[in-house]
C-alpha cells in the first residue's frame, strides 16, 4: 500500500479523544498504517496519534525534525518545477542548491523520490492490488426497489445495501427500508456474517450515516461506525468524497447487480421486505456462483480457495448499536438508566463520581475514566434494581442477600421447629425488609442463648399462634422457655404492646 506525503503540515493542538478513536488508532497501527494517514482517516492530529502510541520524548523530537525537513523540502519543490523547464538545469544541480541551503537535508536519492511523488500527487492514479482478506467495499445502490402494501396498494421504495470483497468479488446484497445509521450498521454486521469472517479494512462511501463530516483528507468518522470497527477489529477507511476511483470495485459491482438482480425482478411484485430479500438471496447465489468471464472459477470458488483463510474470525456476538448517557453513582452504589428508569450497581468506591453509561438492547456497561467498572444484562422493568453483591460494601453485602430462601435455609440448619416458625414469620404481610430483620433477630438467639433455648422458645410461641421477634424475645427474657408448657399455658404476659398475627393481616 503506497501513501503520498502531505503537501503541508497542519499543526493541531492535542485534544482529548474518545475510546472509539483510540481503538481505531491501535487497529490502524497494527495494520502498519503510518501515523499521518491514521490522523487523516480519524480526523485528529498526528501528535495525538503519537501520544497514544508511544510516550517517548526522543521519538517526538525525531518526528518534529522529520516534519521540519520535509516541510523545507516541499517548500523548495515549486522552485525546482520552474527551473527544470530551463535549458541545462538538472535535478542534480537543483539538489546541490538545496543542500547548500540545508546542509543536513535529504540525500540525492531521497530528494528525487520525494520530488517525483510531489509532482504526481495531484493527477496520479493508484492501482491497488486487492489482497485476500484485505478490503470490503460498502455502498447503497443509487436505484431503489419497491414493495407494495397488500391491502392499500401503496408502493414503498426501499434502499439496497451492497458490499463486495476486494479480492474475490464475493458480493452481499440486501434490501432495507431506509439508509439510517441503525440500518446501515446492521447491514454491515449481516454482510460480515454472510462472509463468515472480517477483512482488515472496511471502505464505506462518504455516507451521512457513517461520516459526520466528509473530507478528502480527514473525514470525521461517525462514533458508532468507529465502534463497529473496534467490535470487529477492523479499520474504517472511508472513500474520498467525489472520488469514484476509491470505490470503483463496488461501483462496478452495483452495475452488475442491476443486471443480475434488478432486471430479473423488474416485473415481480413483492408485498413485504422479507419476501423481497428472499428473492434477492436466490439471485445473489446465482451471481456469486457464476464463473468469471474467461475464467472457470466463480466468486465463491475464489473466496473459498484464497480469501476465507485470510479473513479474521467473527466475534462471538453481533455488533449492537450503542446509546450513551452520563450518570452519577448514587450513595446506594447504583446508577439510573434513564431510558428504563432501572438501577444498576457500581462498585461502592466510585460513589459520587460521574460515570459514562453505554447500553444496547441486551446489556448495560458503566465506564469511569475510560475503564469499564460494571457490566449488566439489560432489565427493562422500571424502578427495579440489578445488583452485583461484590459491588456493595461488606456491611451491605449480607443485607443484599436477604430473601425468604436464605432465612428458611438458615433456620433449617438449626432445627425443623425453627424452620417452621420462621416460615410462619415470613408469611406475615408486613413490609418485607422489616420481616427479614425480625428473622435475623430471631435466628441470632441461636448464638446468644443457644440452640435448645431457641427451639423451646419457638415451640412455645407457636402454641400461642404468635409469630414475631418480640414474642421470642420476651419468652427468652422471662425464661419461659425453661418452664414446661403446661405450667405456663396462658400465663404469658400479653398486653396491648404485643402485636399478634392479626396485626400483620
Amino acid at each position: 500500500m503506497v501513501f503520498c506525503f502531505a503537501e503541508k503540515i497542519i499543526a493541531m493542538a492535542y485534544r482529548t479523544i474518545s475510546m472509539e478513536i483510540k481503538g481505531q488508532i491501535k487497529i490502524f497501527n497494527d495494520l502498519g498504517v503510518g501515523k499521518k494517514m491514521i490522523a487523516r482517516q480519524l480526523g485528529i492530529s498526528k501528535n495525538t496519534v503519537k501520544q497514544h502510541l508511544a510516550n517517548d520524548e526522543n521519538d517526538k523530537a525525531k518526528e518534529a525534525l522529520f516534519l521540519t525537513r520535509l516541510s523545507e523540502l516541499h517548500g523548495f519543490f515549486p522552485y525546482c518545477k520552474e527551473e527544470l523547464r530551463r535549458t541545462g538545469v538538472t535535478r542534480q544541480i537543483l539538489w546541490a542548491e538545496y543542500r547548500s541551503q540545508h546542509p543536513k537535508g535529504y540525500a540525492y536519492s531521497q530528494f528525487c523520490e520525494h520530488f517525483a511523488i510531489w509532482m504526481g500527487q495531484h493527477h496520479a492514479t493508484l492501482h491497488i492490488d486487492q489482497q485476500p482478506g484485505d478490503r470490503m467495499y460498502i455502498d447503497f445502490a443509487g436505484d431503489k426497489l419497491s414493495i407494495v402494501d397488500r391491502e392499500t396498494g401503496e408502493i414503498t421504495e426501499v434502499s439496497v445495501f451492497v458490499s463486495v470483497l476486494g479480492h474475490s468479488g464475493l458480493t452481499f446484497v440486501k434490501a432495507c427500508l431506509n439508509e439510517k445509521k441503525e440500518v446501515f450498521l446492521q447491514c454491515i454486521a449481516e454482510a460480515l456474517e454472510y462472509y463468515g469472517g472480517v477483512p482488515k479494512v472496511l471502505i464505506p462511501d462518504n455516507l451521512k450515516t457513517g461520516i459526520d463530516k466528509a473530507n478528502n483528507y480527514e473525514p470525521d468518522i461517525n462514533r458508532d461506525l468507529c465502534d463497529l470497527g473496534n467490535h470487529y477489529n477492523t479499520a474504517i477507511m472511508p472513500a474520498r468524497s467525489r472520488k469514484p476511483r476509491d470505490k470503483a470495485w463496488v461501483e462496478r459491482m452495483v452495475g452488475i447487480i442491476y443486471n443480475r438482480i434488478y432486471a430479473p425482478l423488474r416485473n415481480s411484485i413483492f408485498t413485504s421486505l422479507p419476501e423481497l430479500n428472499e428473492a434477492i438471496a436466490e439471485l445473489l447465489e446465482i451471481h456469486n456462483n457464476l464463473p468469471f468471464q474467461k475464467r472457470e472459477e466463480s466468486r465463491w470458488n475464489l473466496f473459498e480457495n484464497d480469501e476465507r483463510k485470510c479473513m479474521q474470525p467473527l466475534p462471538q456476538e453481533r455488533y449492537e448499536l450503542k446509546t450513551y448517557q452520563r450518570a452519577r453513582v448514587m450513595k446506594n452504589t447504583h446508577i439510573q438508566l434513564h431510558a428504563d428508569r432501572h438501577y444498576y450497581s457500581v462498585p461502592y468506591k466510585y460513589i459520587g463520581q460521574i460515570s459514562r453509561v453505554v447500553y444496547t438492547n441486551t446489556h448495560v456497561s458503566v465506564y469511569i475514566n475510560n475503564e469499564r467498572v460494571a457490566y449488566h444484562l439489560r432489565d427493562y422493568r422500571p424502578h427495579k434494581y440489578t445488583t452485583v453483591k461484590e459491588h456493595l460494601p461488606s456491611t451491605h453485602q449480607f443485607v443484599s442477600d436477604w430473601n425468604p430462601d436464605k432465612f428458611t435455609t438458615w433456620a433449617a440448619k438449626i432445627d425443623p421447629i425453627v424452620e417452621k416458625y420462621i416460615t410462619k414469620v415470613l408469611e406475615n404481610k408486613s413490609y418485607p425488609e422489616q420481616t427479614y430483620r425480625s428473622c435475623v433477630g430471631i435466628l441470632s438467639f441461636d448464638k446468644k442463648v443457644g440452640k435448645d433455648r431457641l427451639i423451646a422458645a419457638c415451640t412455645r410461641a407457636s402454641g400461642y399462634g404468635a409469630y414475631n421477634y418480640k414474642v421470642i424475645e420476651q419468652i427468652i427474657h422471662n425464661k419461659l422457655d425453661r418452664k414446661p408448657i403446661d405450667d405456663t399455658q396462658g400465663t404469658l404476659p400479653f398486653h396491648d404492646n404485643i402485636r399478634g398475627p392479626e396485626y400483620y393481616k
